[in-house]
């Protein structure tokens, strides 16, 4: 276990870096566009992309190429999987050329749809500028799932740096001191986008290469390239279902007023830097892991693990969920409120983050479970869950925004998550009763008790730092800085003491790195 905790720790430290940069990237492009009608069009327009990356890249395809790629390792080495490597590229190739093509030209012709806002045509030709992202990242996917298994995490744990930093310097370097109108500083974050994603691509394939990786083109269809397309088929709904979510919350609300777009996008934004920081980092350790224990059917070690990913997801993310919704005034108002930002798009802002915070603890279970219905090739139980997932959201955002507006696009979205949790879980204990949440129980309780005092504490710090200090930048620093890091020291405090299970593990861990 001290190897895993190891790789979570690398994974989760350069994630920390990745999302920070994210967080200047969009930091940047609130303080230059603000609340915008455009920084809502690009953002609304990068989404679109991104969800198809989820559906043909990181989700489906690494979710189904990579037990079978395990297997291959297994049984025929690394010529094995390398060959294999060239023929899922070789097709991947073929088909993200092929949808790019089609929806470029799709989204070029949007003008021939007459009597729209002009709003809903900004969107279509950035989507066009924007499309080939997806074809270099899906491919980028295969390449990172490729490192994962030969347990290599730290090369694709650097790939979302790299697209951080090509959007900061295109606009917060070329874009401002080239762009002579805020759509020509777009373009330029455009440009970003793209030469990001061609890092994203070229760094693993060198790392590939190193290993003993050659490319070649490939289109032969063996038994293994069957398969995955097979179980890749159903999962382009079921793997990516949370972003579509978002990304048909994001459509609302781009709908419903300019500025909605940014606001939804940031606040998700802001809830998914703990997930990014831990639970996606325990994901990536532990998916390979529970893919070798489903090929070889160690189906109780596979439990085992899976309990023990899902057992430090909810350690960490439940209490920074508490506190980032009990903070979200204060983190909104230092992190956004630059330039173009204002107070009042701050002000709207902060519930956002505080009901996306709801959610968090539940999408991180639920990205590691999905997981473990791909390690066990079982693609359809995900992808009939995610359907009563996607009416939940629909049906919810349709009520709802009607009375509470964007509030109520991103409560739709929150709830659709919790339900698909509870149903992913159920179903996962029937299709492998080994996978029973019964031993987490204690883990949750106390993980409660220690989250519930820490929050309180954070929340009585807050009204005592704004009766001293109210309305002021200094409060807001004071609380981030400040009593973040006293509710991280309280909450470990709590959990050692409360003798939490697994703390003997890291206890381990952490004597073993002070012995190295």
């Amino acid at each position: 276990m001290s190897k895993h905790l190891k790789n979570i720790g690398v994974v989760s430290l350069l994630t920390v870096v990745s999302r920070v940069l994210g967080l200047v990237r969009d930091q940047v492009g609130a303080a230059v566009f603000g609340d915008s009608v455009l920084n809502s069009a690009f953002l609304t327009a990068f989404r679109l992309p991104n969800l198809f990356r989820r559906l043909l890249g990181e989700g489906a395809l690494t979710a189904a190429f990579l037990p079978t790629l395990q297997e291959e390792l297994h049984t025929r080495g690394r010529p094995g999987a390398f060959a294999l490597l060239n023929q899922v590229v070789s097709w991947l190739a073929v088909v993200t050329g092929g949808v790019v093509g089609v929806a470029m030209l799709l989204f070029s012709q949007s003008r021939l749809l007459t009597g729209h806002a002009d709003k809903w045509y900004l969107v279509a030709d950035l989507t066009v500028v924007l499309f080939p992202y997806l074809a270099l990242v899906c491919v980028a996917a295969a390449f990172n799932a490729t490192l994962n298994v030969l347990d290599h995490f730290t090369e694709p744990a650097l790939s979302p740096i790299w697209l951080n930093l090509a959007m900061i310097l295109s606009l917060g370097g070329a874009g401002l001191h080239f762009a002579r109108t805020p759509v020509e500083a777009v373009h330029w974050l455009c440009a970003g986008v793209l030469v990001g994603g061609f890092l994203q691509m070229a760094v693993p394939a060198a790392v590939l290469m190193r290993e003993g990786w050659r490319p070649r083109p490939d289109f032969a269809r063996p038994e293994p390239v069957r398969e995955i397309a097979r179980l890749m088929t159903p999962g382009f709904f079921g793997t990516a279902i949370y972003q579509i979510n978002i990304y048909v919350g994001s459509l609302l609300a781009y709908a419903l007023n300019d500025s909605a777009g940014t606001l939804m996008f940031y606040s998700n934004r802001l809830m998914e830097l703990p997930i990014g920081v831990f639970a996606i980092a325990v994901s990536t350790v532990v998916y390979p892991l529970i893919a070798r224990h489903a090929a070889e059917r160690k189906f109780s070690a596979l439990a085992e693990d899976y309990r023990h990913g899902v057992r430090l997801i909810l350690i960490i993310n439940a209490p920074a969920a508490a506190g980032l919704a009990v903070l979200s005034g204060p983190i909104v108002r230092l992190l956004f409120q630059h330039g173009h930002f204002d107070a009042a798009a701050a002000g709207a802002m902060t519930p956002l983050v505080a009901l996306f915070a709801i959610g968090l603890p539940f999408f991180s279970i639920t990205n590691l479970t999905v997981r473990a219905f791909y390690a066990l090739k079982d693609t359809g139980t995900p992808v009939k869950i995610a359907a009563v997932d996607f009416l939940v959201n629909l049906g919810l955002s349709l009520a709802l925004m009607r009375w509470l507006g964007t509030a109520g696009l991103v409560l739709a979205s929150t709830a659709a998550i919790i339900v698909q949790t509870l149903l992913l879980q159920r179903a996962l204990v029937r299709r492998l009763p080994d996978m029973t949440f019964a031993p987490l129980w204690p883990t949750v309780a106390k993980v409660g008790v220690a989250t519930l005092s820490m929050g309180a504490m954070v929340w009585a710090g807050w009204q005592i730092i704004t009766e001293a200090l109210p309305r002021s930048r200094l409060a807001d620093a004071l609380a981030v800085g400040g009593l973040i890091p006293l509710a991280v020291l309280w909450y470990g405090w709590l959990l050692w003491e409360l003798r939490t299970e697994g703390r003997e593990e890291i206890a381990a861990w952490l004597r073993k790195r002070r012995g190295g």
